[in-house]
């Protein structure tokens, strides 16, 4: 069993070390750090949303928006379109589970805002009907995927794909790369100097 546990962590940290090794993936996550806080600053917002684990990603990356992450700061705009049990249950009541987060994006979303899908797989059908209505409204379409970005790749104007199919992994690397991305925001709309001596 020791030898499964170690097997695992080294798998992990070699997820990881694939992600650092990728110099593009670095450059995108600055890039959707900028335009995020452009965007926040702006008076516009982030929507976020994925299913099962990628769900709570959703709902802790939003959490680290609204509330604080290194340091106590102004909150951020920031929704997870995952939390409100009548609106998913009535919109897979009445559309189909497929329609989910579309139909809240159709509600909540306005141009400029950002809406960030997350997939391990990159073919969640309501992730994709998800950006389809983003991208109808204007919204900047961001996707954390695996697996070679799915069929989410070409709906998204900025890809974060982690270089693995195995979905733990592929999680792990991306709530890793999510706080980072919470990190840039901060930096990006309260100055390079942010948080520098963080109070986690």
């Amino acid at each position: 069993m020791k030898h499964l546990v170690q097997k695992q962590i080294q798998q992990s940290i070699a997820t990881l070390e694939a992600v650092l090794a990728d110099a593009q993936l670095s450059d995108t996550l600055v890039t959707i750090g900028k335009l995020t806080a452009d965007a926040m600053r702006s008076g516009h917002k982030l929507l976020v949303a994925g299913n099962g684990g990628s769900a709570a990603d959703a709902q802790h990356l939003v959490a680290e928006f609204v509330v604080r992450f290194t340091v106590n700061r102004p909150a951020l705009r920031a929704i997870a379109l995952t939390t409100d049990s009548s609106i998913l249950t009535a919109a897979g009541n009445d559309f189909g589970f497929d329609h989910i987060f579309s139909r809240q994006i159709e509600a909540l979303g306005q141009p400029g805002d950002v809406f960030l899908g997350i997939s391990t797989s990159g073919n969640s059908p309501n992730i994709l009907k998800a950006l389809h209505q983003a991208k109808k409204m204007n919204i900047t379409t961001v996707g954390f995927s695996g697996n070679n970005g799915g069929l989410m790749r070409s709906l998204c104007d900025h890809n974060i794909i982690i270089p693995s199919s195995v979905t733990a992994n592929i999680q792990e690397s991306h709530l890793a790369l999510e706080h980072i991305f919470c990190m840039l925001v901060e930096c990006f709309t309260f100055g390079s100097d942010f948080g520098k001596n963080p109070q986690i």
